[in-house]
């Protein structure tokens, strides 16, 4: 009698023994490219024509119309180790029936937690500190040589984009009692005003803030000049594909109508900010600073004008790092992290729960391939 095949997961990325294990308990065959660079295009084309049954991606991984061919018939699931799915082929994946899954939810604290820390890290010139500590030139005590950096608390935030990431970041925002300047260029969440509200309400009675602060909708143009830090948490919507396209939506308009004193920080997708233009208002002084964990083109080119010297201590750059914590990104469990989530994503596509059907699959983002 023949044996049944064996089902085979092919991973880009090595997402920790914990979460890998869960398909090894599943008797899959797992192989995982283990260079931390990315693999060559090439190698997942030959890997998904050789008839695996699940890929595990990440940002990194170029998932087009050529890799997504070659698993016409045979490829099951696209697991993506992000929330973001730029790098799919959407369109051809629908085509050829093809579910592919993010990780959405689990990084949702860790990344807005990250977006806050850079916005004080910028703000106070944390780094510009360590370093003149560091490079032994601190000389002596003085109120305001060799710098000074801005105070956070008691200042207006716009937060551009109102999901989850950006109102749990507008949500620890109200710890340090600041103006909410809430933007959405789909859809407002009026109950989250009226509960960040009632906070801001009680904190003010308890003692807490000096003042009343408030919260509410405002329009993208009114966001950008009320605003003492600019923080984006919206998805990458390319012109042509959405009537509120988001690629560059930082450009030379939007940088002119920031205060000359206002910092900017972006977690959501690099090609969000336009960084010519980023350049350019911070090498003229039209904002004070800005702090970046993704960028047009990852990793940073090494002739990036965001490299030049004259920015470095009002440019905080990262390395796409903001859900880059143990939990979030290595946990087994689904609830928790990233990769117990890609995982799970494999497990219920391959094992057929939720009666086979993709629409009914949690994770799965491109349900419409599945309509009847």
């Amino acid at each position: 009698m023949k044996q049944p095949q064996p089902v085979r997961v092919f991973a880009t990325a090595d997402i920790g023994e914990a979460a890998l294990d869960r398909l090894r308990e599943q008797n899959y065959e797992v192989e995982v490219y283990p260079k931390t660079d990315a693999p060559l295009k090439q190698l997942i084309v030959e890997k998904v024509n050789s008839g695996i049954d699940a890929l595990i991606t990440t940002l990194r991984d170029s998932i087009d119309e050529e890799v997504l061919s070659a698993g016409a018939g045979t490829l099951k699931v696209v697991a993506q180790i992000a929330v973001g799915v730029d790098n799919i082929d959407r369109a051809a994946a629908n085509r050829y029936k093809i579910p592919f899954t993010n990780t959405a939810d689990v990084l949702t604290e860790a990344t807005a937690e990250f977006a806050f820390f850079m916005m004080g890290a910028v703000s106070r010139k944390l780094y510009s500190s360590e370093r003149l500590v560091e490079e032994n030139r601190w000389r002596s005590w003085h109120p305001y040589y060799p710098f000074l950096g801005d105070e956070v608390t008691g200042k207006s935030v716009a937060v551009i984009g109102t999901g989850r990431i950006g109102k749990a970041f507008a949500k620890k925002c109200i710890g340090l009692d600041m103006d909410l300047l809430l933007y959405d260029p789909i859809a407002s969440d009026e109950k989250f005003v009226e509960h960040a509200s009632r906070e801001m309400e009680l904190r003010h009675e308890c003692g807490f803030a000096r003042k009343r602060h408030v919260a509410g909708y405002v329009g993208f143009e009114e966001a950008l000049e009320q605003a003492d830090y600019v923080s984006l948490h919206v998805p990458l919507l390319m012109p042509g594909e959405s009537e509120t396209p988001t690629h560059h939506l930082m450009n030379d308009k939007a940088f002119e109508r920031m205060k000359s004193t206002a910092y900017l920080i972006n977690t959501s997708r690099g090609p969000v900010v336009d960084e010519r233009a980023l350049f350019e208002a911070l090498i003229r002084d039209k904002i004070a600073g800005a702090a970046l964990d993704v960028f047009e083109q990852e990793p940073l080119p090494p002739d990036s004008p965001l490299r030049d010297l004259r920015l470095k201590d009002r440019l905080r750059v990262f390395h796409h790092f903001a859900s880059g914590t143990r939990e979030t990104r290595l946990s087994p469990d689904p609830e928790i992290g990233m990769a117990g989530r890609a995982v799970q994503a494999v497990i219920d596509a391959i094992e057929g729960r939720y009666d086979g059907d993709p629409k009914k699959m949690p994770y799965v983002v491109n349900k419409e391939a599945f309509e009847k």
